[in-house]
Parts: structure tokens; C-alpha cells; sequence
């Protein structure tokens, strides 16, 4: 009898595993219906409504949006035993993102990422913008687009459920010239993809360069660091910068440099390098020149955490694509369930024009003039292995 009762608890501590696993590979793949809900998020001081949008995907993965900035609040795709991770840091209610001076999972613009002195020149006459970052201008200035009520509205596609959100940005917010009409549409693929797809207009020639500022750690757990999680970028060039971040109109090869990641390298494995480039940064805080042709939505970036078995791609259209790799991250914000976020706990991945486009010729322009439409799509695309 006692035989029989050891080699029932043996066979039971064996199949345990084996029927949880197989639990959580269940929960991954049955099938939900696509769908958006609407829950309300909160109310701004000037009385304006923000609205959460939570998108689910026929495999059960979820993204939720608010009109606040056009902001992604989470992201869950499945690890390798199928079970939701959420892989985006960010706040638990409005209050967080109405404080927040970081950007997380924002909208940014007019135009993403640094602007020198804040100063560009279009077609003879000089612009000033709001200076929000030392001597510079960054994101759009202290009230870009991220910091505004977009119009949003549900849509059901081919792809996934959507939502698409819209902001009229008014000629002179924060400097820029013309009035400027942007839409972003989110979509969750049925193949576990975050698309964006951005569109602009103005009434007057101007510069535009939005982009996408989650803050990624594919563990799904914001108290460990991203450092051994692996990069790929499909990139032989940077645009180096200055002292103050700026680029100093120069490309240099990434060959014999801690910026080549032409082959998958733990983000931590020369961060702390003696180098020039990352001592400006305090780590990686720079613009890297896509190989591929722009213009035409192409793979440029995967990003893998050994812990999960999450892997990110990023498929974009853009010529640039900016890699941060948290450097200024320090404990002090505190985000979902109260976790202190700290120093290299998320990356952000900007596909973008190049930092300060506007002040140098030979970069790709991010003039926009009235009668011309600006576009991009990129796709945060996820699987496992």
C-alpha cells in the first residue's frame, strides 16, 4: 500500500507541471472576439472626459489607450508558456499621466525627439519653440500633443480592433507654424502586432515628426532590468551628438563601436563602455540610421528577454529610429502597483526623421506643406521562443 501511495504522489508531482503548463498554453490560445470596450479613466481639471480603450485580439492578447496623449497605459502578449505579460511601464490612474514629465506611452510631437536651441529656419523666417530640455526643445515642447485630449473613435478591421484618435494642433502651439491635423490609429493584430498608423495635414508649411514613447521591458516585471535582454538593430550608422544631445550633423559607422548591434547583444554588455558617445548619453540615448530603404515598412529591430521568451520586432517605414535605454530612470517615479521605477528598467524605441531634422540638410527632411499628407505606420510586432 505505501508502494502504491509513493508512486501516486511521484506520477502526481510529475503531471502537476505538465497540467499547468498546459493551462496556461490553453489560456493563450483559445479564441477570443475581437473587441473594443470603453471604460471611463478619469476627468482633467478644465472638465475634459479621458476615456480608456481596451482593445482585445482573437488570441486573447490586450492593449489599453487613453485619449489623454494618445497614450498606451498596457500592453499583454503571451510568454512561452502562454501566459499574459504586460511588457509597457506607465501608471495605474489619469492622475500619473497628467503629472508625468517622462512620457510614458505617449504621442510625442510636433516633433519627436530633440530640437537644438529650439530655433529651425523654413523657407526664410526663423521659428522659436518652448525650450523643455535644458537649451533645447524635445517631444514638442512642456504641452505637446502627449499632454492634450484627442478625439477617438472605435473601429473594427481586417487586421484587429482599432481605435483611431485625432488632434487638432493649433498654428503656433509651442512655436510651430500652421495648423496642424493629426490622426494616429492603433490596432492590435490578430497576429499579436501593436500597428500604428499616423496621418497629417496642415494649412501651412511646417515640420512634423511624431512617434511612440512606451517604455519596453519584455520580462513583464518593471523591478528587473533590461540589460540582458538582447538587441538587434539593422542599422551601420549613427547621427552622433554633442554634449547636449544634439547631433552634430555627422554620421559615423557603427563598426568597432558599442553602438553595433548588427548582431543580437545584451543591451548591458557595453553600456558601460568608455565612450564618448555614452558618456553624453549616460548610456544609449541616440538616433541610429536604419540600412534598409525608408519609405517601405521592412523589419529593423528585434529585441528578446530570455526570462519570458518574449520577442519584439519592430517593422517602420522611417528612416531613424531612436534607442534609450533608460539612463535617467532613478527610482523616484513610481508607477503601476506603487513599483519605483529605476535606473535601466525599460527601453524606449522611437521610429522616427532624425533628432533635429530641421537644422540639417542632408538628414531626410520633415518639412510638411499644405496640400501634402505626412504618413508612417510602425508595428511592435510579438512572438516567442
Amino acid at each position: 500500500m505505501a508502494i502504491k501511495s509513493t508512486l501516486f504522489a511521484l506520477a502526481l508531482a510529475f503531471t502537476q507541471p505538465m497540467m499547468a503548463s498546459a493551462t496556461a498554453s490553453a489560456e493563450a490560445s483559445k479564441k477570443a472576439e475581437p473587441s473594443v470596450a470603453e471604460t471611463a479613466f478619469g476627468t482633467l481639471e478644465d472638465g475634459g472626459k479621458v476615456t480608456l480603450y481596451t482593445l482585445t485580439n482573437a488570441s486573447g492578447a490586450e492593449v489599453r489607450i487613453i485619449n489623454f496623449g494618445a497614450t498606451v497605459v498596457s500592453l499583454k502578449v503571451p510568454d512561452r508558456q502562454g501566459k499574459l505579460r504586460d511588457v509597457v511601464l506607465g501608471y495605474d490612474d489619469l492622475a500619473g499621466y497628467v503629472k508625468d514629465k517622462d512620457f510614458f506611452g505617449v504621442t510625442v510631437g510636433r516633433f519627436g525627439n530633440r530640437i537644438g536651441a529650439g530655433k529651425f529656419t523654413l523657407d526664410g523666417k526663423t521659428y522659436q519653440l518652448n525650450l523643455n530640455n535644458g537649451p533645447n526643445h524635445l517631444h514638442g515642447g512642456a504641452h505637446g500633443i502627449y499632454k492634450k485630449l484627442w478625439k477617438a473613435e472605435p473601429v473594427k478591421g481586417k487586421e484587429g480592433p482599432g481605435v483611431t484618435l485625432t488632434y487638432v494642433s493649433p498654428d503656433g502651439e509651442e512655436g510651430y507654424p500652421g495648423k496642424v491635423t493629426l490622426t494616429v490609429t492603433y490596432t492590435l493584430t490578430n497576429k499579436n502586432g501593436l500597428r500604428i498608423d499616423y496621418r497629417g495635414t496642415t494649412d501651412k508649411p511646417t515640420v512634423l515628426n511624431p512617434t511612440h514613447h512606451s517604455y519596453w521591458n519584455l520580462s513583464g516585471d518593471p523591478t528587473q532590468t533590461i540589460l540582458d535582454e538582447e538587441l538587434t538593430i539593422d542599422a551601420d550608422k549613427t547621427t552622433p551628438v554633442d554634449a547636449g544631445l544634439i547631433p552634430t550633423g555627422k554620421l559615423a559607422d557603427v563598426a568597432g563601436t558599442p553602438m553595433d548591434f548588427r548582431k543580437a547583444t545584451k543591451i548591458g554588455a557595453r553600456i558601460d563602455a568608455k565612450d564618448e558617445q555614452l558618456e553624453f548619453g549616460k548610456g544609449y540615448d541616440h538616433n541610429w540610421v536604419l540600412r534598409s530603404p525608408a519609405k517601405k515598412v521592412r523589419k529593423v529591430l528585434e529585441l528578446f528577454d530570455a526570462r519570458s521568451g518574449i520577442v519584439m520586432q519592430i517593422l517602420t517605414d522611417q528612416p531613424g529610429l531612436q534607442f534609450y535605454s533608460g539612463n535617467f530612470l532613478n527610482g523616484t517615479i513610481h508607477g503601476k502597483q506603487g513599483v519605483a521605477y529605476q535606473h535601466r528598467t525599460a527601453v524606449v524605441l522611437e521610429a522616427q526623421l532624425f533628432p533635429d531634422a530641421p537644422n540639417h540638410p542632408n538628414f531626410p527632411s520633415a518639412v510638411l506643406r499644405p496640400g501634402q499628407r505626412y504618413t508612417q505606420t510602425t508595428i511592435y510586432q510579438f512572438s516567442t521562443r
